[in-house]
């Protein structure tokens, strides 16, 4: 009696363990990661931060760098010298390769010309209906020889990777109700997250 008694403690004593940690993990993980990147940032200019106070050199970047974006979007000057120095950088020999993939990667994903902004479905299996969610990044390939096919970028769950593959263009359906966020989301998370707001019912393809 005393042996069952004690571990129905202990079982209970394990659940609430592992419930704390549901409930402290995602907390402490983000304030880590906050600070883990405020400190990374501060040891750019360490004596600049020891000198004021812990976070200066990271308000500094932020700072700089949302009046840069503002400076370079809303005025014709500072666009005429971030496309001077954009047009310097593309045209430096060893330099433009790595300049240029780097932009590339990064309007994907932000800016105006961002490419991850239309959420698809590819049908992998006829027999029963297999789908796969990703986004759609090309609408024509005629110029590689594939006239009818799209090229669809496929995230992976749990990993910042991913496969870009072709696509005959019947072979998917455009998820209209579905915004670019839920839908990397939906898919980052391995399908656990993403798609319940009530605002914005999933349909499935017919």
């Amino acid at each position: 009696m005393q042996k069952a008694h004690f571990e129905k403690l202990l079982n209970t004593l394990v659940k609430s363990f592992f419930q704390g940690l549901l409930i402290i993990g995602p907390f402490a993980l983000t304030i880590w990661i906050i600070w883990y990147i405020v400190s990374s940032i501060d040891n750019i200019i360490p004596s600049l931060s020891e000198q004021f106070y812990p976070g200066i050199t990271f308000l500094i970047v932020i700072g700089s760098t949302t009046l840069i974006g503002f400076l370079g979007s809303k005025f014709i000057i500072g666009r005429v010298v971030v496309d001077s120095f954009d047009y310097l950088l593309e045209h430096t020999p060893g330099i433009k390769f790595i300049y240029s993939s780097l932009k590339d990667v990064m309007t994907s994903f932000v800016g105006d010309k961002k490419k991850f902004n239309q959420p698809v479905l590819i049908k992998t299996a006829e027999n029963p209906p297999l789908w796969r969610i990703g986004f759609l990044t090309q609408s024509d390939l005629s110029s590689v020889g594939f006239p009818e096919h799209v090229s669809v970028y496929l995230p992976h769950s749990y990993a910042v990777s991913g496969w870009v593959v072709f696509v005959l263009a019947t072979n998917i359906t455009i998820l209209d109700n579905v915004t670019a966020a839920q839908a990397m989301k939906f898919a980052v998370s391995g399908g656990v997250a993403g798609f319940h707001s009530d605002d914005n019912v999933f349909k499935a393809p017919e």
